[in-house]
């Protein structure tokens, strides 16, 4: 039953557009994002909000 939830929402890493190479890891919802994620975040090597996308 785990392997069902699991494949509604996967694990994804957000990696920074900034080059620092920072990550943050989350879960999403596949139903409602199929598409590849994109969120500004906070990334504390450059000291600023940046773009991150997420990456598989």
């Amino acid at each position: 039953m785990a392997s069902r939830s699991s494949d509604v929402r996967p694990i994804v890493k957000l990696r920074s557009t900034a080059g620092t190479g920072y990550t943050y890891v989350t879960r999403k919802n596949r139903r409602n994002d199929p598409d590849r994620l994109e969120l500004t975040k906070y990334d504390p090597r450059v000291r600023r909000h940046v773009t991150f996308k997420e990456e598989r």
